[in-house]
């Protein structure tokens, strides 16, 4: 039925230019401006010349909001001057006069403003539809069902950016009400943290958890364990998961939250081998070479069984953009209700199709600033997985900083939090002492023993570095690591020793 509306509108074109084209609304919103420039004010936060249908009232309209933007003052008489591709043969001072008289009402420019706005979205969903159909129908690209669903969602999520009539204004009560409602969860909450818990004890002492409209960067070197971390924060908050509902039907989240995570290096498949792999503590490697015993097989369909309905949703499409990206996340918000979103990783996503021919630094900023405008759209934490530049490597410190974040100084700018993942033993392991042909045995074994004693001291340990922390402090917080598990947890306190407040 909807698919014979929209082939109904192409065969009568014409008709429905009129019915969603109001030419005399477009004059009268002119001449508001024209009596009183001040009446801009009102709609400069919507509404572009491109939504007028008419050519030579969006000729006018530019015009003004141009003139208007500079700080200059908009007449009949000064507007003349600037009118340089208008219609010759006629009388622009006399024409702009009549427009002003016939203005029905300055107090009304808001209202005619909007009536132009919503007639521009009706015409642009009549376009988008009629090229699904078109598309659905000749399909030149040969997409499949779920790649047309994805560029109509898209085309419609550009719509939906091109103005809002809807002003977002906060009250500062309203602001601070909600504040308080916050403290006051945090408060009675087990852990006494407002965010959604990291399952890591120190971490979420340090962050107060994750919280809403965030955007989180995890970054550091290969195998320092960025994706380790990630699925564990992310299995953990699944994990703890849990809701109430009162009598009016209204849910409430008690305790950690659903979690989407987009894979862009793995397949869904190593990503849950990754999670069987750290809560049975068998090595991912014993199970893809079927080296387990009849115990570890137990133990293995026993988590299977116990993870089966963990609230975690996995999408590991390997290309993705920032437009597909909003498109699929508000989709899982909108079907699963997500609570936190977790993407791995940063350097494998790309921007829109339109600023590729840009660079690479400024493809980055774009989608940081795309990660953060999702957060917030969405009033989830995001957290970006992130690779670090090789300059790391030439520092004899090898400890990370802001400055080695990859590509882009808007990932720290964009971001509200920066983590660094950091294990010293990855790289003693790499700088066992090689005995010098002028050196003895008992030097060269006073060194090799000292080597070992650094080892053991760092082994099975990791650095988690908060380099930005936009509203608390920054620091560093041991944890543990199981590097044959990929598998980070609390310290015992006897191995506990914070090095940084």
């Amino acid at each position: 039925m909807a698919l014979k509306k929209i082939l109904n509108i192409e065969k009568s074109e014409s008709d429905n230019l009129d019915k969603f084209s109001n030419i005399e609304a477009e004059l009268a919103l002119i001449g508001c401006l024209l009596w009183d420039n001040r009446n801009y004010e009102k709609i400069a936060d919507f509404l572009n010349s491109e939504h007028f249908i008419d050519s030579n009232n969006q000729l006018i309209f530019r015009t003004i909001k141009d003139l208007l933007d500079k700080n200059i003052l908009v007449s009949p008489i000064t507007l003349k001057n600037y009118l340089s591709d208008y219609d010759k043969n006629i009388d622009q001072i006399k024409y702009l006069n009549q427009i002003k008289d016939s203005a029905p009402s300055t107090h009304n420019a808001y209202q005619y403003a909007k009536i132009i706005y919503d007639l521009h979205i009706k015409r642009s969903l009549i376009g988008i539809a009629q090229n699904i159909v078109q598309e659905t129908t000749e399909n030149n690209k040969d997409l499949d069902g779920e790649d047309l669903i994805e560029n109509a969602e898209n085309d419609l999520y550009l719509l939906s950016q091109t103005g809002n009539t809807e002003r977002k204004y906060s009250h500062f009560g309203e602001a601070l009400k909600n504040a308080v409602d916050v403290i006051d969860e945090a408060y009675k909450r087990d852990g006494k943290i407002a965010g959604l818990p990291t399952g890591l004890k120190d971490l979420d002492s340090k962050l107060g958890g994750l919280h809403n409209s965030d955007l989180i960067i995890i970054a550091g070197r290969p195998s320092m364990g960025k994706t380790a971390l990630g699925t564990n924060i992310a299995f953990n908050a699944a994990a703890k998961f849990k809701e109430e509902e009162d009598e009016f039907g209204n849910k409430k989240i008690l305790d950690g939250g659903k979690v989407g995570f987009f894979s862009l290096e793995m397949s869904a498949q190593q990503l849950a081998t990754r999670v069987l792999a750290e809560q049975t503590k068998i090595s991912g490697d014993k199970m893809r070479k079927a080296e387990l015993t009849k115990d570890d097989i137990k133990k293995i369909v026993k988590v299977s069984s116990d993870l089966e309905k963990l609230n975690l949703i996995i999408d590991d499409n390997p290309i993705l953009t920032i437009p597909s990206l909003r498109a699929r996340a508000r989709r899982l918000k909108r079907i699963y209700n997500i609570n936190l979103l977790i993407i791995d990783y940063l350097q494998l996503m790309s921007g829109s199709t339109t600023s590729r021919n840009d660079g690479r630094v400024q493809e980055i900023s774009e989608i940081t600033r795309g990660l953060k405008g999702i957060a917030k759209e969405l009033n989830i934490p995001i957290i970006a997985l992130s690779q670090l530049s090789r300059q790391v490597e030439q520092r004899e410190d090898k400890r990370p900083l802001l400055a080695d974040l990859r590509e882009s100084g808007t990932i720290e700018q964009d971001s509200d939090v920066v983590m660094f993942i950091f294990r010293e033993s990855y790289y003693l392991e790499r700088m066992e002492p090689i005995k010098k042909p002028e050196e003895n045995e008992e030097k060269y074994l006073e060194r090799h023993q000292r080597w070992r004693e650094l080892c053991e001291k760092s082994y099975n340990t990791a650095e988690i570095i908060i380099a930005k922390q936009r509203h608390g402090p920054i620091g560093t917080i041991k944890a543990h690591f199981e590097p044959n598990f990929t598998r980070f947890s609390n310290l015992s306190v006897k191995d506990y020793d914070n090095i940084m407040e």
